[in-house]
């Protein structure tokens, strides 16, 4: 009950409300406030209250996920490396939105005709990482920086360029564009790039297919990846690329925890993924 408590003050802390974290850890709202209650029973602390319509940590609840949180994470990675994955195991493969949609479709359709024990679940690349570390999910593909001291084995795959697309054809590079969350730590990296190019967040979605479509319908130019223009199809006459963005790349990972990478299904679902992403990515746009 503690080891529960603890796993679902740390979903809220990133979450910031009930109903979200119930949605990410598949228990009722209910069963979350019962948890964090019993926690703060069992401590003798108040660890979280009210903020407007979310809620926040207090200074207890955040000095407890400070110290206990990578712990955590790392005594469910080893709990969980000590499960043999059999022939029927399950694999979990979390990932980015835009990685499955403009690159792996296919590919996985394929896979799963060979292994049907496997499943996907997607998430921000820093939720990928802490699924992976905690034995949540087996294997993370990843788009944006990684955490600093993940602890994991990580494959390059590549580095995707971004394209500006826009409704109409811009004379220069934009000054203001629609960027991803630039908040999420493995976007942050973009802020002084695009600081440096004089380019302002003209807003800052969730998600790259929001940006795109808001581009697309004359809201404003948006910076997106070459996974999400092909994802959506985006015409060629609607993406643009200027020689000063050549140097803001999105790189793509794949993490694995070093024991589990042992594995010969981990290998082969890897090795899958790693030659099928930079062919993808290479090839020509339609």
């Amino acid at each position: 009950m503690l080891l529960e408590g603890i796993e679902t003050l740390l979903v809220l802390s990133k979450a910031k409300t009930m109903s979200r974290t119930g949605s990410l850890l598949y228990i009722s709202q209910s069963a979350v406030s019962k948890r964090i209650a019993n926690l703060e029973k069992k401590l003798g602390k108040k660890l979280i209250e009210p903020c407007g319509r979310s809620i926040k940590l207090t200074p207890d609840g955040i000095a407890l996920i400070e110290t206990i949180g990578p712990s955590f994470n790392e005594l469910r990675g080893l709990i969980y490396e000590q499960q043999e994955l059999e022939d029927t195991s399950l694999i979990t493969l979390d990932s980015s939105k835009s990685l499955i949609a403009g690159y792996l479709g296919k590919t996985i359709g394929d896979y799963l005709k060979q292994d049907q024990y496997l499943t996907i679940t997607t998430n921000h690349t820093p939720r990928i990482v802490e699924r992976v570390q905690s034995g949540k999910a087996t294997i993370g593909l990843c788009a944006g920086q990684l955490p600093a001291q993940h602890g994991l084995k990580a494959f390059h795959l590549c580095d995707e360029p971004f394209f500006i697309v826009s409704d109409k054809q811009p004379h220069k590079l934009p000054e203001r564009v629609i960027t991803n969350d630039l908040t999420n730590p493995s976007n942050s990296y973009q802020l002084p790039a695009l600081a440096k190019l004089g380019i302002k967040p003209a807003m800052e979605m969730d998600a790259y297919t929001a940006a795109a479509q808001l581009a697309l319908g004359g809201a404003s130019p948006a910076l997106i990846p070459l996974s999400i223009v092909r994802a959506l199809n985006i015409p060629d006459n609607h993406c643009f690329q200027f020689k000063q963005l050549e140097s803001l790349i999105r790189p793509i990972h794949i993490c694995v925890r070093q024991s589990v990478y042992q594995s010969t299904r981990v290998k082969t679902l890897i090795a899958t993924i790693a030659d099928a992403v930079p062919k993808v990515a290479s090839a020509p746009l339609a």
